[in-house]
């Protein structure tokens, strides 16, 4: 009897599977299907539902689930996730992370594991006080708590008198020096619990509901399997989960070197191969601004895609990302674009998720504005409701998190579309955005979203080259290489001696012209446009065959 593995990869825009045989590992059956954010087990069970209708094979058949996402990823890059309150104790040079605060505490210890200074315990219960209402959990990172961890202990107990959040303390999952990326990967922990824990049900309710029964594993950023409570409690090992199943497919594609690039709707990843192998960060994984002690594969992310938000300043220059916002052309009933869509802040409309996943007894002031206008741009609500710019936005971050409301605007999808280029959506929609946007730039519609989609390839370009200059040299030049077309004095041009490889579904449509402006060439594997959930599927594989050792 031939046995199955699932692979599913849960992207921003996306969520893919794939079905292998668990001896060849061949690929059996492939799936698409929109991510939806607001319930995870709807997009991950139709993933499902379709993967075993179209290959005709049992559920009892399937030996094992293996899952990647780049949720986690995308979380980080975005500034979403939860809102973390971060105390680092001891005498330790001021540093800043992208959390709600970063609040520094007396105390600490010595190389030696001595106390260096008491725990200023009256300032740590004076701030949990007033931070307990303006975030989700709590992280702690005392002075070489990894050779005493005294201080974040009795830290973590009185912070959970005070406030039941969770609390994460840094002895507990980095045992290297260097205070700020212990702290940063204790507030990653943090930051990324509760939508681990979401997603994980999402997950589980889906395969209830086909019927599958078989155990389930997560790819963590570093290509291992860890359990679904693994997942959970150290959350932050799958923030390079989808880069990890990147690379691992990339790596079948070559025995040399090579640069695997997977272009997903919200961020883009790369990873490097050498010899045919993907290569482990020396020094643990940097996501956007956060440098971790997560062991993850060697890679980059950045938040650069096909559904990246488009903005045209007041004065006429686009901006392009690091937020992802639904389409136009996928965003269902809208308002027509030329009522709402303009410059600056009115770049974006505000809309409800689905009605039936909404709680009927909701009282907010957002949400019943919505309900009884329809969508709008965030001015118009802030001007019903009462409310300014600043109050409004972190409100909306709220809603948004909660997976209550849901954000649209132009994205490079759409300028595809008005090109011809794909055919995914309501390319109207697409069409009647541009139109504004182009009356707003002085040029016509197909001029616009063709500097839309040159403005995506520059970005994805000026990401592999930072990538490169900061492994090899240990340096980051991102503000001068962002910049250097538009340099008085010095003009610099960068070409690449190894090829690229593209993964996801956007990769074809910008690959190729990055690959010419860097004087490389990019191919485009089997299977690529699902590449990651092939890539979680044959990880989850090569786990079963070394348990089936042990």
């Amino acid at each position: 009897m031939k046995k199955y593995i699932i692979g599913i990869d849960t992207g921003g825009t996306y969520t893919d599977a794939v079905l292998i045989e668990a001896d060849s590992g061949a690929v059996i059956a492939t799936a698409k299907e929109p991510t939806t954010h607001y319930h995870l087990a709807t997009g991950t069970g139709h993933a499902l539902a379709a993967l075993l209708q179209s290959s005709g094979v049992a559920a009892a058949d399937v030996q094992q689930l293996a899952v990647s996402t780049t949720l986690a990823t995308n979380a980080v890059v975005e500034g979403k996730g939860a809102r973390v309150g971060l105390f680092v104790i001891g005498y330790v040079k001021h540093f800043r992370l992208p959390v709600v605060a970063v609040v520094f505490i007396k105390g600490g210890h010595t190389i030696q594991g001595t106390e260096e200074e008491p725990l200023d315990l009256e300032n740590l219960v004076d701030t949990v006080r007033g931070l307990a209402s303006e975030v989700d959990a709590y992280a702690v990172c005392s002075a070489m708590s990894m050779e005493n961890p005294t201080h974040e202990l009795v830290a973590e107990k009185a912070i959970g008198m005070l406030d039941p959040k969770p609390v994460f303390c840094s002895h507990r999952i980095s045992q290297q020096a260097g205070m700020r990326e212990r702290a940063a990967t204790a507030a990653l922990h943090a930051k990324l619990m509760p939508l681990m824990q979401d997603y994980i049900a999402g997950v589980q309710v889906a395969m209830i509901k086909q019927g599958l029964s078989c155990p389930v594993v997560i790819i963590g950023g570093n290509g291992q399997t860890v359990s679904i409570d693994q997942a959970v409690e150290r959350a932050g090992v799958t923030v390079a989960s989808g880069p990890a199943c990147t690379a691992h497919f990339g790596a079948l594609q070559t025995t040399g070197d090579a640069l695997v690039i997977d272009v997903g709707g919200t961020t883009t990843d790369i990873a490097i191969i050498e010899n045919g192998r993907p290569q482990l960060a020396p020094d643990g994984c940097q996501i956007g601004e956060w440098q971790t002690h997560v062991e993850a594969i060697d890679m980059f992310t950045a938040g650069i895609g096909g559904d990246s938000h488009l903005v045209v300043d007041d004065q006429g220059c686009l901006h392009l990302g690091p937020t992802r916002v639904v389409p136009l052309c996928v965003a269902g009933s809208l308002p027509p674009a030329s009522e709402w869509l303009g410059a600056g802040a009115s770049s974006r409309c505000i809309a409800l998720t689905a009605e039936e996943d909404m709680p009927e007894d909701i009282d907010d002031p957002v949400i019943t504005f919505l309900r009884q206008h329809g969508p709008a741009t965030p001015a118009a609500i802030g001007t019903a409701i009462g409310l300014s710019s600043v109050p409004l936005e972190k409100h909306l971050e709220g809603l948004a998190r909660e997976q209550l409301i849901f954000e649209t605007g132009f994205t490079p999808t759409d300028a595809l579309h008005v090109l011809g280029q794909i055919a995914i959506g309501n390319r109207e929609s697409a069409i009647n955005g541009a139109a504004v946007l182009a009356r707003i730039t002085g040029t016509d519609p197909e001029a616009f979203c063709q500097e839309v989609l040159r403005l995506a390839e520059k970005q994805i370009e000026d990401l592999i080259i930072d990538y490169i200059i900061h492994r090899y040299w240990g340096k980051s030049l991102t503000s001068f290489i962002t910049s250097r077309d538009s340099h008085p004095v010095l003009g610099v041009q960068f070409s690449l001696k190894i090829p690229l490889i593209g993964i996801g579904a956007a990769s074809r449509y910008f690959l190729p012209g990055v690959a010419e402006r860097l004087g490389t060439t990019v191919s485009f594997p089997e299977h690529c446009e699902v590449g990651n959930a092939v890539g979680a599927a044959l990880l989850g594989k090569a786990a079963v065959a070394l348990e089936k050792i042990r």
